[in-house]
């Protein structure tokens, strides 16, 4: 029976003397002479017990932040633990691996360096097959040269030590890009990938972020500058063309020989070349593109903050057609503060 034991009359109190209890007024706290709340101080949490809530709590967290790529739950987590603790990830990593059994997954888990000097970190690559593992391993050794110090290749894991990792925001971003890289879907190499855009397309958005100027325009704002500040024409022919067609005295010398005209169709198109979007490869501007070259690189000096950039319609034969001055001797060069607004 379960209620209040009352020293209410002398015959209770005595009662209660008699049996060897409290005689003061208190909820009681037995059934039957047994205890209700257990008596026995409770069990203290060891650091392991810690470790592996904490473990679980970060493989949940880092699960919800996961993405969906190619039909791949990918992710990247950054932990703040103690530098080569392999251990404490391989427990993470296997907490999201028993997550995810039947989900195709990538993740990349590694410490990061809590130290001004050069220390090692851990780097484990999990997945849920070996194909995304290895290409992810391709990938991270591309981004990290000369860091990786130490590696093993497991099962389904990859666990590496690398140096400096998490000291610089590149490397959550590079971990980004290796786990979607590695997650995307094998592809024709005839095909385009996913968001590619040909040069056309390429070339109208640089463009109407340019105020392009004719070349009679450009000969005015040489001589007598309408923005307040020196004006500066800057000539991205390679060596060769420069000296066989001349050039434009006073103008700044800075080559653009490499770009980004080469794609599939192009080459398909033109006949010059055949290959495939997975080639990576370098090749000279040839003439009849220099043209489409001036307006990427003006854009690219606005992407850097020069907002006034901008190119010259048609480019130098346009400038040599106008009749405006050329210079065809280019082997004397000049200081950058004399080429200012000079053109003859």
């Amino acid at each position: 029976m379960i209620g209040f034991e009352s020293d209410i009359s002398p015959r209770g109190s005595a009662a209660a003397q008699s049996s060897g209890k409290s005689d003061s007024t208190s909820p009681a706290s037995v059934i039957d002479g047994t205890a209700l709340v257990p008596r026995s101080p409770l069990s203290l949490r060891t650091l392991a017990d810690v470790r592996e809530q904490v473990s679980q709590e970060i493989a949940v967290h880092t699960i919800t932040k996961a993405q969906s790529f190619d039909g791949v739950r990918i992710g990247v987590r950054l932990v703040m633990s103690r530098n080569e603790d392999e251990d404490f990830l391989r427990l993470v990593a296997a907490k999201i691996q028993h997550q995810l059994t039947l989900s195709n997954h990538l993740f990349a888990i590694a410490t990061i360096a809590q130290s001004a000097t050069s220390v090692p970190s851990t780097l484990i690559i999990s997945g849920s097959s070996q194909d995304y593992v290895q290409r992810a391993v391709l990938l991270a050794s591309s981004k990290f040269i000369g860091r990786i110090v130490a590696a093993n290749n497991e099962e389904d894991r990859w666990v590496a030590t690398v140096l400096d990792l998490g000291m610089s925001p590149y490397d959550e971003e590079a971990l980004w890009d290796v786990v979607r890289k590695a997650a995307r879907s094998p592809m024709d190499p005839l095909t385009p990938p996913p968001g590619s855009r040909g040069i056309d397309d390429i070339l109208s958005l640089a463009r109407a972020k340019l105020q392009r100027v004719s070349p009679s325009q450009a000969y005015d704002e040489l001589r007598e500058t309408q923005v307040g500040a020196p004006t500066f024409l800057v000539d991205i022919r390679p060596q060769a063309q420069r000296e066989l067609e001349g050039g434009i005295h006073g103008s700044l010398i800075i080559e653009r020989n490499t770009d980004t005209t080469f794609e599939s169709s192009f080459s398909v198109k033109k006949g010059i070349l055949r290959g495939n979007y997975q080639l990576n490869m370098k090749y000279d501007t040839i003439a009849n593109n220099v043209i489409m070259v001036i307006s990427l690189a003006a854009y690219s000096l606005q992407q850097l903050g020069m907002l006034n950039a901008t190119d010259i319609i048609g480019g130098y034969e346009a400038w040599k057609n106008e009749g405006l001055p050329i210079d065809l001797d280019r082997r004397e060069s000049r200081s950058l503060l004399s080429l200012a607004g000079s053109v003859v």
